[in-house]
């Protein structure tokens, strides 16, 4: 499956965006879906995840980073992971990237150990800047 995230730009603190990660070449029913970011210097961190409703529960999952600001959702009609990002920081700008994986417990893994879990497919990353 190929991915291709979008949606970034600049926004004021407090703000929010909405970013996309689009697929083609499959169906994103079968894969858990990841975004990452990755600010410079720093090493790219996992924030979220939605497990597959087909090979797993659906589920979603969040960094202590993001969670209660920001919410992972499937379009799968669209075949289109959204990441819903609200409440943004200064700490929040990034590059963010969406990642797709088949394993069935790749959520949880990624959770766990982050990008070291590896990944099947990753996609180009989306530049959010949060500045006033």
């Amino acid at each position: 499956v190929q991915l291709q995230a979008s949606g970034g730009g600049l926004v004021q603190p407090g703000g929010s965006l909405r970013l996309s990660c689009a697929a083609s070449g499959d169906t994103l029913d079968d894969y858990g879906i990841g975004w990452f970011r990755q600010a410079p210097g720093k090493e790219r961190e996992w924030i979220s995840c939605v497990s597959s409703p087909s090979r797993s529960d659906g589920f979603t999952y969040y960094s202590d980073s993001v969670k209660g600001r920001f919410t992972i959702s499937r379009d799968n009609a669209k075949n289109t992971v959204y990441l819903q990002m609200s409440s943004l920081k200064p700490e929040d700008a990034a590059v963010y990237y969406c990642a797709a994986d088949l394993r069935t417990l790749i959520c949880a893994q990624w959770k766990l150990s982050g990008p070291k879990a590896g990944f099947g497919s990753w996609g180009q990353g989306t530049q959010v800047t949060v500045s006033s």
